[in-house]
């Protein structure tokens, strides 16, 4: 495998209006990049097998886990170990771009749940 970067990965539009490039895909490890633009929301979720790592690469967003408010910014990073229901949320003016690191690989492995309220805030990744 050559290098790879967004001009040159497989692209796929995700949400109201997110994208995400497929950087690596094997069976044991997946990179994705993604964007998500201002007001987005992903669905909330849980990956059934898959450990992803994300790690914020530009921009701020809010985590919910599990119940708990998690904020993000730039140079941060955390784990979501299997059944770990989620939701990615950019409140913020500008975009998030942001790397989904999942072993094995991960794309398609979410059960999909309803919105859930956080009420908790959790300051620390």
């Amino acid at each position: 495998m050559g290098v790879v970067d967004t001009a040159t990965a497989e692209h796929y539009r995700w949400g109201s209006d997110c994208d995400g490039w497929h950087l690596l895909r094997a069976g044991d490890l997946g990179v994705i990049k993604e964007r998500m633009p201002p007001g987005s929301v992903e669905q909330r979720h849980l990956p059934s097998h898959a450990r992803p790592f994300f790690y914020v690469l530009a921009g701020q967003t809010v985590l919910e886990m599990d119940g708990y408010r998690h904020a993000l910014v730039a140079g941060q990073g955390v784990h979501l170990p299997p059944g770990s229901a989620h939701q990615m949320r950019n409140a913020s003016a500008a975009d998030l771009h942001s790397l989904v690191v999942s072993a094995p690989y991960g794309h398609g492995d979410r059960v999909s749940l309803p919105a859930a309220s956080a009420d908790n805030e959790d300051d620390h990744a």
